[in-house]
């Protein structure tokens, strides 16, 4: 009777706990897709606005603007567009000017000849609204989605103000693919679990996944007010809510507000406004019914005995041999991966652990060690720095690389042969790794006598200063060496660069700069620094 009552205790606890398991899951799914979609879209806008905003603040484009016909002007005003036109997602632009009223269109692959007014603009026309709203608008630029009547495609449309001394001297305009944003906005939303939309300030849907497969929706002048789908209070209250508490265009896309609904086919509703836009995302989600929980009910129950009986025989032993050791094996291989370990944890064991230890110990160095100067090799400076590259891009922070070479190190090789050559390399890579004093900075043997030191958040002046006292580190070692013309002992050149790490940087380019900088300072006497923005 007792294990009965036991069992039948268990189990009740299971389903109980599984359906609030399942209830709070579907919430935070909730949350968090209606976040990754805010953050998708304001991230395309973010790109658009950027590369936009270029072309409307361009002096060559606001001189053309200003003189429409001189044909001097726009060819200087075509080389920015056209620079600007192959950065877009749509590969075309259109501008209208405010003084003529004549709308041009600028394309990929286009000429300077080819810029030609293509229509009129006129305040009448459902089409040349997007003109005159912008024109009128207190904003630098306005959302909207609309049909592109030259090119037939529905588009999210970013409309860009052009100003000069307080004067508005036309609108520039580009836009992305509807369907493809759609689909990508909405593509994993192709259960009836959950439904995905995008409303403006007025409460118009521009977006519902639930029309993915309407060609209408996609490509026609479908739109829709959330009160007329919808007819549930609570959502349309708190839709109305999030409506006022809203202040021109979103700074940013904030954290998703988390309503439950007591009735209709939907149980939750997560709101999460779309940054640098007046929209918000919507995301609508069923929970789990009784019958799902019911299901899955014997399998948890035979897990739940099997895993309190594990409990009980092993718990307390297995985390003193087993996962104890493991997780300080893991932590010290997180600080390795980062260079900022001292070795591994286990190393000085006499068991498996150690054995294990050292094993990863020595393939993490054969991989990432250069094994002549100690230092890291650039197979762990590519892995490495795709991370840092990542948080650099989205904390909008800035790297120095500095490229480092031996001057002359092939006539110190032919002069003192090759065993004196690597005794230098060694010399030189020490005094390098010693002048490092940042845990994330990063030396690196990039080959032959040839070094890489990487910098994050280390600004112009600081990569030069360290440049210089790199420079005064090697001369310091007072290495003879009398076939260097810059010197009687051994030296090296330096290429440094700085620059703000975007989100289509890679180091690959920051390397190149660097490079560029370095062959300054060899055709310049060497012994040198050369700096090169990025």
């Amino acid at each position: 009777m007792f294990f009965t009552i036991a069992f039948i205790v268990m189990a009740t606890v299971m389903f109980y706990a599984f359906n609030v398991l399942t209830m709070n899951n579907s919430a935070e799914y909730t949350k968090r897709y209606a976040a990754s979609s805010a953050e998708v879209l304001s991230a395309h806008i973010a790109k658009e606005i950027d590369v936009i905003s270029i072309a409307a603040k361009s002096d060559d484009v606001m001189t053309w603007l200003a003189d429409e016909f001189n044909e001097e002007k726009k060819e200087h005003a075509f080389i920015v567009l056209s620079s600007i036109v192959s950065q877009l997602y749509s590969y075309n632009l259109y501008i209208g000017i405010a003084s003529s009223l004549n709308e041009y269109r600028v394309e990929s692959g286009a000429t300077a000849a080819d810029i030609k007014p293509v229509a009129v603009l006129n305040a009448n026309e459902p089409a040349d609204v997007w003109f005159f709203n912008t024109v009128t608008s207190e904003k630098d630029y306005l959302i909207s989605v609309n049909i592109d009547h030259l090119m037939q495609r529905k588009r999210v449309w970013l409309d860009y103000r052009i100003e000069h001394d307080g004067i508005t001297l036309g609108v520039i305009c580009t836009g992305l693919e509807f369907s493809h944003v759609a689909g990508e906005l909405f593509s994993k939303y192709e259960s009836n679990n959950m439904r995905g939309l995008i409303i403006n300030k007025s409460g118009d849907i521009y977006m519902d996944s639930s029309l993915m497969k309407d060609n209408e929706f996609l490509h026609g002048e479908y739109i829709e007010a959330f009160g007329e789908v919808f007819s549930d209070p609570v959502m349309i209250d708190a839709v109305k809510t999030h409506q006022k508490e809203m202040d021109g265009y979103w700074r940013s896309s904030g954290d998703p507000e988390l309503i439950r609904l007591s009735s209709g086919e939907h149980r939750f509703m997560t709101i999460a406004p779309i940054g640098l836009t007046d929209w918000s995302v919507i995301i609508l989600s069923r929970s789990t019914t009784l019958s799902d929980t019911m299901y899955f009910l014997p399998v948890m129950i035979i897990v739940l005995i099997l895993l309190v009986a594990f409990a009980i025989l092993s718990s307390v032993t297995s985390y003193h041999i087993l996962f104890k050791p493991l997780r300080k094996l893991e932590d010290s291989l997180s600080q390795l991966n980062e260079h900022s370990a001292d070795g591994i944890y286990g190393a000085e064991r006499d068991d498996e652990l150690g054995h294990l230890s050292n094993t990863i110990q020595d393939l993490f160095n054969k991989a990432n060690i250069d094994p002549l100067t100690g230092l890291y090799n650039r197979r762990f400076m590519d892995s490495n720095m795709e991370r840092v590259m990542r948080l650099l891009s989205r904390s909008d922070g800035i790297l120095s690389v500095l490229m480092l070479d031996i001057d002359f190190f092939k006539r110190f090789n032919d002069t003192y042969g090759h065993d004196e050559g690597d005794r230098c390399l060694q010399a030189v890579s020490n005094a390098l790794s010693h002048s490092v004093l940042r845990v994330n900075d990063l030396v690196v043997r990039y080959g032959g006598e040839e070094f890489t030191v990487i910098l994050p958040n280390t600004d112009k002046d600081g990569a030069c200063f360290f440049a210089e006292k790199l420079l005064h580190s090697i001369r310091d070692l007072k290495i003879l060496h009398e076939k260097n013309d810059a010197a009687d002992f051994v030296t090296i050149s330096i290429g440094v660069t700085t620059g703000k790490v975007g989100f289509n940087h890679d180091l690959s380019m920051f390397l190149k700069q660097a490079d560029t900088a370095l062959y300054t300072s060899k055709e310049t006497g060497r012994n040198k620094y050369s700096y090169v923005d990025f």
